[in-house]
This record gives C-alpha cells, structure tokens and sequence, in this order.
C-alpha cells in the first residue's frame, strides 16, 4: 500500500494553489474547485477542495519533509511567507517549523531522517 495524496478543505482555491506552488509543489490539475499538486521528491500528491466554509478550529497537520529544514524555511520568510512557529527541535526527535495555508490548515515542515519511519521507541515484531 502507498499513500496517493492527502485532501484538504480550501475556502479560496486560487489563494491556496499560490500558497503550495510557493512552498514547491508543482501543480498537475486545475479547476475553479479543485487542485492538485505532485511533491517534489517521490511520487505523493496533496490537494485542495473548495468549500463554502471550513471546520474550526482546523484539525488538519500535513507533514513535509525537508532535509534542508532550516534553509527552507529561511527561503519561504524571504518569499514572504510567515510562520507560526520557528524551526526547532521536538522531544520526538523531528526538528520542525509550523505554517498555515490560507484556509488555516496546519502545514509542518520537518526533518527526521532515520527517526521518521525507525524512531528508539518503534515497535518491533520480532521482539
């Protein structure tokens, strides 16, 4: 099983194809209602549907990863784009920097290399 995409809520789709191709998604479908963007490295999607109002507040986190986390994030803030919270390092072992699209979804950037799919505390069937 691979994950194809993630869908989110977006009350001005427009505004919100900005907001992903700024963060380096490459949009592959376009309509007045729907978007929808290709990751930049592998094969995963994420896109945006319009609604007439959004849940509040947000529930949604969608995670990309980044090995240049800090470099990336400074990029974005030159391109001004703003973000809730900085670059930095979490018990979990990621480092993260938290934004938010123009429909208030939660976008984390992050890096954890090896401890994304093999963190100290992964469960192991063998043991």
């Amino acid at each position: 099983m691979n994950l194809n995409q993630v869908t989110v809520p977006a009350v001005n789709v427009a505004a919100s194809v900005d907001f992903y191709c700024r963060l380096g998604l490459e949009l592959i479908v376009s309509s007045p209602h729907y978007a929808r963007f290709q990751c930049p490295v592998g094969e995963s999607s994420l896109s945006v549907h319009l609604v007439s109002e959004l849940p509040h507040p947000s529930q949604t986190v969608v995670y990309f990863e980044v090995e240049a986390l800090n470099e990336r994030v400074r990029e974005l803030q030159r391109a001004g784009l703003e973000f809730s919270r900085e670059p930095r390092d979490e018990s979990w072992l990621w480092r993260e920097a938290r934004i938010s699209d123009p429909s208030c979804n939660v976008i984390c950037l992050y890096w954890a290399g090896n401890n994304r799919l093999n963190p100290p505390w992964r469960i192991r069937p063998d043991e």
